[in-house]
């Protein structure tokens, strides 16, 4: 027996090995694919043995998916009793008004509220326009009158305080053209009558001008007056109007819930504050020109002093030339 070297049996063996190997693998590769692995659809074939199947499949309906349940019915009884508020919230009430703000619960009150409030806001509109009338009159009459003082005290005599004050038409120049004209109508019987009733006619004429001039300074004033004490009553029964429809429509509802009378109680509270609102200012107002009023008047009554020593000087000075004169 012949025997082969290694060197020349190894080769064959390893090239024996290496296709054993490879064909091993493509065997692998060739085997189908296990059931596990293998799509469940089955493949459509394509071409024209396929266009029957498409009607078939569309008229197949689709099994609808049954809708989740509430996750409150998987909650306990209790959680759900503490939760049905939030999860469930009331029915609006279509009576309650869409809107809480001051204009809405106006639009939404009774007609006897709405006049109230009316009434009380038209209250309010004529306290401010007198505070601008009345504030620009008492501040032009009370700076005229200062003015007109000052010209009786730079006066030496009263026909010169006449002479300063012009065609002026105020209270001052008033009381200085009538001491004036009573003066000069007087005078004829100053020798006679002496000088005690033409002062007295005077003072007179100076009393009655400035009771006129107080009185019309105080005009409007008087309506701030009724407003102030008649306007927080005049809310109030808008108020009780209010309550009192509110607790018919609780009879009537045959309900306490407070979302039913709330919005009835808060448009009668409505009347009561635009009183209070009507009512506040106009005390106030009326407060501060009654004070503007007094110190007007009171600057009147200067005025008409400086003018009766005016005219006591004249007298004065009248009597010392009457004895001067049979002298010279």
């Amino acid at each position: 027996m012949t025997h082969l070297p290694l060197s020349r049996l190894g080769a064959p063996i390893v090239f024996s090995l290496a296709c054993l190997m490879a064909s091993l693998a493509h065997a692998q590769d060739a085997a189908p694919a296990p059931l596990a692995q293998q799509p469940q659809a089955p493949v459509q074939a394509t071409g024209p043995a396929a266009e029957p199947a498409a009607p078939q499949a569309a008229a197949v309906p689709a099994s609808p998916e049954p809708e989740p349940e509430p996750v409150a019915d998987f909650l306990p009884q209790p959680v759900q009793d503490a939760l049905a508020p939030i999860l469930t919230p009331p029915a609006r009430d279509p009576n309650l008004p869409h809107d809480l703000s001051p204009m809405g619960m106006f639009w939404a009150a009774d007609i006897v509220v709405k006049a109230v409030m009316i009434g009380l806001a038209f209250a309010s509109v004529v306290t401010w326009t007198v505070l601008v009338v009345k504030a620009l009159e008492l501040w032009g009459a009370s700076a005229t009158a200062q003015n007109g003082i000052r010209r009786i005290k730079r006066a030496a005599s009263l026909d010169a305080a006449v002479a300063a004050s012009g065609s002026r038409r105020d209270a001052v120049s008033r009381m200085i053209r009538s001491a004036a004209e009573e003066y000069r109508r007087s005078r004829p019987a100053l020798d006679v009558a002496g000088d005690h009733g033409v002062k007295e006619r005077v003072e007179s004429q100076l009393d009655r001008i400035e009771a006129v001039a107080g009185r019309r300074m105080g005009r409007g004033t008087g309506i701030l007056a009724t407003i102030g004490s008649t306007a927080p009553f005049v809310g109030l029964f808008g108020t009780v109007w209010g309550i009192m429809n509110s607790f018919i429509g609780i009879s009537e509802s045959q309900t306490t819930n407070l979302a039913v009378v709330a919005p009835g109680i808060a448009e009668a509270l409505l009347a009561t504050a635009i009183g209070l609102v009507a009512a506040i200012p106009a005390v106030v107002i009326y407060n501060i020109f009654a004070r503007g009023i007094t110190g007007y008047r009171l600057r009147l009554a200067n005025a008409a002093a400086g003018v009766r020593q005016l005219v006591s000087r004249d007298l004065d000075f009248r009597g010392i030339a009457a004895t001067t004169a049979p002298g010279e």
